[in-house]
């Protein structure tokens, strides 16, 4: 691994000599600690970390020296004997720790979910005019990317990121051809997409042909709700977490449209997937092998798929060992963009800012962390990440399809994402470690839906009601342990190891 980075940061040492002797006088004697500081690690993968973060910087800038640090190293609790009533770590506490310490980080690589807290706490330094000064070009950066980082950030820029994950609507062309019916095309909302699957929607049993999917392997119907809904960003209680405001007609209109779905037949259950995933192959004697079992979408049995951009790659593989074998299925696909609400029109990305790269406002050595933030955003760098299908480049100019593959790589980053979680809702989180409780009240209530068992006006008003009764337990008691709440299903037990 590491052989490999060095030999992709080669050809990046002439274009980067010259940013070798920035700030540093013309003295290579002059050597500098450049402090990257990371949300997690150990001793095992900080050998990962250098490799894909710092080795490129380190091969051509031989005049600084990087130091590694986290705000949580799992070594610390592998070896540290367990202590029931010893309190978990904060994940945002360390990383505070990380930056305010004696010896703070001069670069915080950290995921979206953290940004907005740590730009509200002014814990980092605005990129605006180091990027205006040193005229770093970002009119390259995918728009969608840029809109993420400002939305975090309350207009302004506060990080950059060299890649991305994002999700896209894979279709498969011939099931829509098949039923006679014009495949989707990017830019869809909800209604029109729904109203396709269930045309392309038909027959029974094994051969059932579905017409959406939430993801690649199924799952929870209730945590599909919570997938389909999210631009909407509806609320599960009130701000000050006293109130549940789940019995609303948004939630009901969710919960219909959702448990409609399932009860038609329209995307598959975990039991479709487990029982009916061989498409074929797996009932065939001479094929009992199925590399692909469980995938109905590979398999043909599903229309459009919400899947992400690393998908391409298992889709790539069906195709070259479909050539080799006519027993393996390989479908005809392309994708188009996630569909939008009506209510939110242009929203629906699920993009995903991972290796985000910021300035601690502490920072010792400033000047060369926006030289290295520089350098892993850079188009050079850009050009060698492109070669990677797990994740996306940043730099729109450099995002291509997979070789020898052609398909609509718009499609993963057209829309805006999801806009940033309340930082108030974290906060509540954070000071009520129970409050994830009231959710698992909607799991079985919405199974039961579907079941034809209640109406979701019912087991919406009966989320409604235990959830309140819950809320009133945590606020008397924050930490836990709870009661249970009567006709809970043992949801209210002691968080903490007890029995309520």
């Amino acid at each position: 691994m590491r052989t490999s980075a060095l030999a992709v940061t080669a050809g990046l040492l002439a274009s980067s000599l010259a940013a070798c002797s920035k700030g540093d006088s013309g003295n290579e004697a002059e050597r500098h600690v450049l402090r990257i500081g990371f949300m997690y690690s150990n001793s095992d993968n900080e050998p990962y970390l250098r490799q894909q973060f710092t080795d490129g910087y380190e091969l051509t800038h031989p005049n600084i020296d990087i130091e590694i640090a986290a705000a949580i190293n799992y070594d610390d609790q592998r070896f540290e004997e367990p202590d029931p009533n010893k309190k978990q770590p904060d994940p945002y506490e360390k990383l505070k720790e990380m930056i305010n310490g004696k010896n703070p980080v001069d670069v915080v690589v950290l995921e979206s979910s953290y940004l907005k807290r740590l730009v509200e706490d002014n814990l980092l330094k605005q990129l605006d005019p180091l990027i205006q000064e040193s005229e770093f070009d970002i009119e390259d950066f995918v728009p969608t990317v840029i809109d993420g980082i400002k939305d975090a950030g309350g207009g302004s820029i506060y990080a950059l990121t060299p890649t991305f994950n994002a999700s896209a609507l894979y279709y498969n062309k011939k099931l829509f051809t098949d039923a006679g019916v014009t495949p989707p095309t990017d830019g869809m909302t909800w209604t029109d997409i729904l109203t396709k699957a269930k045309q392309v929607a038909k027959g029974e049993g094994a051969e059932r042909k579905f017409g959406f999917s939430f993801n690649r392997w199924s799952g929870d119907p209730f945590w599909d709700s919570q997938t389909y809904s999210a631009p909407l960003q509806l609320k599960m209680f009130d701000n000050k977490a006293e109130k549940m405001t789940v019995d609303t007609p948004q939630w009901r209109k969710v919960w219909s449209e959702v448990a409609a779905l399932y009860q038609e037949k329209i995307v598959p259950t975990q039991e479709d997937m487990n029982n009916g995933g061989g498409g074929g192959i797996a009932r065939d004697e001479k094929a009992v092998f199925n590399p692909f079992q469980g995938d109905l979408f590979i398999s043909g049995r599903i229309a459009m798929m919400i899947g992400g951009y690393d998908y391409v790659n298992e889709l790539a593989r069906a195709k070259d060992y479909s050539a080799k074998n006519p027993k393996i299925p390989s479908p005809d696909w392309d994708v188009v963009t996630i569909p939008t609400f009506e209510e939110a029109p242009g929203i629906g990305g699920n993009i995903y800012l991972n290796n985000l790269m910021a300035i601690s406002a502490n920072a010792q050595n400033s000047e060369d962390a926006w030289d290295f933030i520089q350098f892993n955003n850079s188009k050079e760098w850009a050009k060698l990440k492109s070669r990677s299908t797990y994740e996306m480049v940043a730099r729109k100019s450099f995002l291509k399809p997979k070789d020898g593959m052609n398909y609509n790589i718009q499609a993963f980053y057209s829309l805006k994402p999801i806009p940033p979680q309340d930082i108030n809702l974290e906060k509540l989180y954070r000071e009520k470690p129970n409050l994830y409780q009231v959710q698992q009240f909607a799991q079985p209530l919405f199974q039961e839906v579907i079941q034809k068992k209640k109406s979701v006006e019912e087991a919406l008003k009966e989320w409604q009601t235990k959830g309140d009764a819950m809320l009133q337990k945590i606020k008397d008691n924050p930490n836990g342990p709870l009661e249970p709440v009567e006709g809970g299903g043992g949801v209210g037990i002691d968080v903490y190891g007890g029995k309520g």
